[in-house]
């Protein structure tokens, strides 16, 4: 499946930085994007359409990315999907709960296109461990 048809979901309570990142994806060449604006309802477009990718801020109310990332690979029917957490921090502690919850890249803004090409093809590449 090529960037362009596969499907991509954004999930980002700031309306603002969904835009800058649907754009830079356009620009690595997805065409196939869909946003939430909240971790419940991504979990319920995630039900509705499979996906190739997620790209999840991590500081959201009340369901946040980290929650949202568990609650993706925690079912059997999405567990495999790659799901990249987008954050402002930096913090040891929580790179190492994301990885151990299972993500498969981590960016911290602010980022570039070329930042969010290297994560999506690493996390598209490395097989999503169960």
């Amino acid at each position: 499946m090529s960037a362009n048809d596969m499907p991509v979901l954004v999930v980002d309570d700031y309306s603002t930085m969904v835009r800058i990142i649907k754009k830079l994806l356009k620009q690595i060449g997805f065409e196939n994007v869909d946003d939430a604006a909240s971790g419940e309802a991504a979990l319920q477009k995630i039900k509705a359409k499979e996906y190739g990718l997620i790209i999840s801020d991590w500081n959201m109310e009340p369901m946040t990315g980290y929650e949202l990332l568990k609650a993706v690979r925690a079912d059997p029917a999405m567990s495999k999907t790659p799901f990249i957490l987008v954050t402002a921090e930096s913090k040891q502690d929580n790179i190492n709960a994301a990885k151990s919850a299972g993500v498969s890249g981590y960016i911290i803004k602010p980022f570039n296109e070329k930042v969010l090409k290297e994560k999506i093809d690493a996390a598209l590449a490395a097989p999503v461990a169960a």
